[in-house]
């Protein structure tokens, strides 16, 4: 039987008028070829870098999240691996992990001595993700943000009626306002400020002291002040009933960090700070055989100033007096000086005291207690270090820095003596100064208009910070425990700063950052601990709509980015060694991918 030829058939269906049959059969080769070249086009992209690459001269177009879940195409496991999920838990907003740790807590013999508000991180580091406050807002802008915040974005109204007799903090409509006042300046700071300075013009605040901690620092309001005179201080304060004065205090831009001193050393340098100030703090310094006293000791710098505002500074019952009489027979056994004493009022004092700033006198004393602390090797670990017993020992070179601003670029009393130090030092200044002015600031993608709080993830000399002084910023200076101890140059600058691993948690509140910077950092961490674990805690302690501005090999780019992505995070690259990301308001579950 002969086989009819393809036109032979092709007449016949026309013939039988069998059009509905020649359509869908065309139809359906047009949908097979389109198949065919949609699968070809995927095959050849997938093989080129999955990276966009930009030049610092031009304007990024980032990666840009879709503006729904429902709406995301088909994702491969390669490119979307992880499945991430909201944190849980009541606290699961202000999650803190180190500080929240409630298994760990319970578990404590002893809260005596404020272990429960101390470290005591899980393990593995978490990699859930913190909910986003119901109606939380992008932050009022710096400086306005010093004097009023969205209520949204801390919706915490506890503070408002617990001290409203003090003036911390008021509510006003969908704002919390900061009215100035504290504890012991209740009718506003600047005068309390320049009460200080009028009792001990030495203190020349700007430049003579720059540096400064607060101690017990509510809603942070003294150091808020303090930036208008060129004074950086860093406030801290237990996560404790004063709900949520930490996060009170960086929402306004405020340099602050969670800590308390407990039984473990805080996590500063020997001799670095100009000034300690403490109002109201609830410390008894003589405590535990004045362990809290001697730990302020231990990183006042020498010659350096405590400044004590509290009632036994002025009330004159029994209890208060014996306070102060405890805390002068410490001090003085210490050769701290008491250099200003002011009572203004019955609800009112303060006193001042002076660190020596040589070791004469501690080498006379007429009784050895507290004892000298023996000579250690490495005198700046204060890494989960109990508190000492002893009195710290004064460097051998203990000259106070220049005034600002010119120990900035000129340190004398934390380098090495050797040539190579001072030169490496200037050689880190000149690079950062120039990766500031042709890269960061030009093209590269950040608006730093809307940037206030920066974290430096590893600062070395603090060259990153320094190089962004002219702007109304502030930068946290982190140093990594395992990588070289450059810290004390960093307050010699006249910055601020801690030591931190970055395999735990940070002690901050989430939200409480707009950008992450970080310098090879993650080509070594990685090497003890999770890549995803470490960008779940920078997801965690960054504003939506935060950047991560990342510098690394392009290896540690690739991975990064692919975690990111996971995220919903814009990402671009730039030069290939800069990775930029932007932080998404999504979350898992909710819907939300961007604003």
């Amino acid at each position: 039987m002969a086989i009819p030829s393809s036109s032979s058939s092709m007449q016949s269906l026309l013939r039988e008028r069998k059009y509905p049959f020649i359509f869908l059969t065309g139809t359906l080769l047009l949908i097979f070829l389109t198949l065919i070249s949609f699968s070809f086009s995927s095959s050849s992209s997938s093989s080129s870098s999955d990276l966009k690459i930009y030049s610092s001269s031009s304007t990024p177009t980032p990666v840009i999240a879709p503006s729904s879940v429902s709406g995301l195409p088909d994702q491969s496991e390669e490119e979307r691996p992880f499945k991430w999920t909201l944190c849980k838990g009541p606290l699961a907003i202000d999650y803190i992990p180190c500080l929240d740790n409630h298994g760990a807590i319970k578990k404590l013999k002893s809260r005596q001595h404020m272990e429960h508000r101390e470290r005591h991180c899980p393990y593995p580091a978490p990699r859930c993700l913190v909910p986003i406050p119901k109606g939380y807002k992008v932050p009022i802008p710096w400086p306005k943000s010093r004097e009023m915040i969205w209520f949204d974005n801390v919706p915490h109204p506890k503070l408002v009626d617990y001290k409203k007799d003090q003036n911390w903090v008021q509510k006003d409509g969908e704002h919390f306002v900061f009215p100035g006042g504290g504890t012991q300046f209740k009718h506003g700071v600047s005068k309390y400020i320049k009460l200080i300075e009028k009792i001990l013009p030495v203190v020349q605040w700007g430049k003579h002291v720059r540096v400064a901690l607060d101690i017990g620092c509510g809603v942070a309001s003294f150091g808020g002040a303090l930036l208008d005179r060129d004074v950086i201080t860093l406030s801290f304060a237990p996560k404790d009933e004063h709900e949520a004065q930490i996060q009170f205090a960086l929402e306004r831009g405020i340099p602050a960090i969670l800590s308390v001193i407990g039984t473990k050393k805080l996590i500063f340098p020997d001799n670095v700070y100009d000034m300690i100030h403490c109002a109201r703090c609830r410390i008894r310094w003589g405590a535990d055989g004045g362990k809290p006293l001697l730990e302020l000791n231990r990183v006042l710098r020498p010659g350096g100033y405590f400044v004590w505002s509290a009632t036994p500074v002025y009330r004159k019952d029994e209890m208060h007096q014996g306070i102060w009489n405890s805390t002068i027979s410490l001090t003085k056994s210490m050769c701290w000086e008491l250099v200003a004493r002011a009572i203004t009022s019955s609800w009112f004092g303060l006193a001042i005291f002076q660190k020596p700033a040589n070791s004469s006198c501690l080498e006379t004393r007429h009784e050895s207690e507290p004892p000298l602390c023996g000579k250690q090797g490495q005198p700046n670990s204060s890494w989960y270090m109990p508190l000492n017993n002893c009195i710290s020992r004064l460097p051998a070179n203990n000259s106070w820095p220049n005034t600002w601003p010119e120990r900035l670029v000129r340190i004398s009393t934390s380098l090495n003596d050797e040539p190579m130090s001072w030169e490496t030092f200037q050689e880190d200044t000149k690079h950062w100064s120039a990766l500031i002015s042709d890269v960061y600031s030009n093209g590269i993608g950040i608006n730093w208009t809307n940037v206030r709080n920066i974290m430096d993830m590893n600062a070395g000399y603090g060259g990153f910070a320094a190089a962004l002084i002219s702007m109304p910023v502030w930068v946290m200076n982190v140093v990594p425990i395992d990588m070289q101890d450059t810290l004390q140059v960093i307050y010699d600058r006249g910055l601020i700063g801690v030591y931190h691993d970055w395999c735990e948690s940070f002690s901050t509140y989430p939200r409480t950052f707009d950008l992450v910077h970080t310098s090879f950092l993650f080509e070594n961490l990685t090497k003890r601990c999770d890549m995803v674990e470490v960008v779940a805690e920078i997801d965690r302690i960054l504003r939506p709509g935060g950047h991560l501005l990342v510098q690394g090999t392009l290896d540690t780019i690739k991975k990064m980015r692919v975690i990111l992505v996971s995220l919903y995070w814009r990402v671009s690259l730039h030069q290939e060694q800069f990775l930029l990301g932007v932080k998404a308001f999504w979350r898992p579950g909710d819907g939300t991918i961007d604003r």
